[in-house]
């Protein structure tokens, strides 16, 4: 594809802009600079010539294209996030463009301690000759999802410039929230007005997710009882201490991300709060097999039972929240989505690879919401870290794979009555 392509300036541009997400906000979205890049994207859409582009008061950014062909083809969506992980800092994001790299190890000028090299980063060896983006070293980079962000934009881009390549309606949308598990929950999709989806939120260039977790949230709450600590003999119950007891008591060596990989699930605890007289643990539950997520819950249960009967006069409270399920589920049943993604990717030039994601995206939720969403690679590496980048040449690539994949949905087609 003939085209000078604009997404590496859009997206060294998008990344410094803050759009951390917060997890104990109760707002929507749960940061407001969230809606700094938000508006920018509809003015930059504007500009272009997307006259329906806006945003709404949650933060979310629709547009589309109009068809521009014959055919009967059904519209299309493609879909990434603006806000950046809370795992580490997005603010005052300094990303460096490392030219024409050739397989050094790349020292980060603000933390020369953060050092990414090809030893940790095996894909860095078939980056070789291509332009490196990563951050300062303070900071993460904010490719998971910026880059799925500039891709799309580049895309409607090419689209706009070029009149001439037939495709059917093309929806853009732009979500808030995505990286606390709320990207989805005021979400349009009447105002989307597509029958099928694509995000740009991936790895590798060529690679094709078309499976997630199944996801659950836990939350135990562990009730002790209080008294004065000077006369608390046969009296107090320190709730803290049996939380301490069970997280003591959760598998070393299974069930836990630090100890599986590939199809494997696990229980993970990721936030303790409270006091001696009250405890509460938040837990993560996830499996590609979903009638596995309640083996792995009533485990967490039993273990709770057996701890707080230990301490008379104490007690717990247990309470599941379903947060997405494999998107796989759906997309079996509309394999034509994913076929044409994998032809699109072929046909930019790369070996198209299926893979499953060790999480969830918003297509996750979109598949069950009625839109069969896949994700397609997006180019990020060592996501939610300091060392975290890109390559402008993978990010050209899946600007290409858009293209191609509206044209293919064209070229199936029927003809309109």
């Amino acid at each position: 594809m003939k085209y000078k392509h604009t997404v590496a300036e859009r997206f060294l541009r998008y990344v410094q802009i803050d759009t951390q997400s917060d997890p104990q906000s109760d707002t929507f979205p749960t940061t407001e600079k969230q809606k700094n890049l938000s508006r920018i994207l509809v003015d930059e859409l504007k500009a272009m010539g997307i006259t329906n582009a806006h945003m709404d008061e949650f933060g979310y950014v629709y547009a589309s294209i109009a068809s521009n062909t014959t055919k009967s083809v059904p519209a299309i969506a493609f879909c990434a996030h603006v806000d950046t992980s809370p795992d580490c800092s997005g603010k005052d994001v300094k990303p460096i463009m490392h030219k024409n790299y050739q397989g050094q190890d790349l020292v980060l000028p603000d933390d020369t301690t953060q050092v990414i090299r090809c030893a940790d980063y095996p894909y860095l060896n078939q980056l070789l000759g291509h332009d490196i983006i990563t951050a300062s070293g303070l900071t993460l980079l904010g490719s998971d999802d910026k880059a799925g962000v500039a891709e799309i934009m580049d895309a409607a881009n090419y689209l706009m410039c070029h009149p001439e390549v037939k495709h059917g309606q093309v929806a853009l949308v732009f979500t808030p929230d995505e990286e606390v598990g709320k990207g989805t929950a005021k979400i349009d999709l009447e105002k989307i007005g597509a029958r099928y989806g694509y995000t740009l939120d991936g790895g590798e260039a060529g690679v094709l997710e078309d499976e997630t977790f199944s996801a659950d949230a836990v939350t135990i709450s562990i009730h002790g009882i209080i008294a004065h600590p000077g006369y608390a003999k046969g009296k107090l119950v320190n709730a803290l201490k049996i939380a301490g007891e069970l997280l003591a008591m959760l598998p070393k060596d299974i069930l836990s991300p630090e100890t599986t990989s590939g199809r494997e699930g696990f229980i993970h605890p990721v936030r303790v709060e409270g006091v001696a007289e009250q405890c509460t643990i938040q837990f993560i539950i996830r499996d590609f097999e979903t009638t596995k997520l309640s083996e792995k819950e009533q485990l967490l249960k039993t273990l709770a039972e057996q701890v707080v009967s230990k301490y008379p006069g104490s007690g717990f409270s247990f309470s599941i929240t379903e947060q997405y399920r494999n998107m796989k589920d759906v997309l079996d049943k509309e394999p034509h989505v994913v076929q044409y993604a994998e032809e699109a990717i072929t046909r930019v030039g790369l070996v198209c690879r299926r893979e499953h994601i060790r999480g969830g995206t918003d297509g996750s939720k979109l598949s069950f919401m009625g839109l069969p969403c896949p994700n397609i690679f997006a180019g990020e590496q060592a996501i939610h870290s300091k060392h975290e980048f890109i390559s402008v040449q993978d990010m050209n690539k899946a600007v290409d794979t858009i293209i191609e994949l509206v044209k293919i949905w064209e070229e199936r087609g029927g003809t309109k009555i």
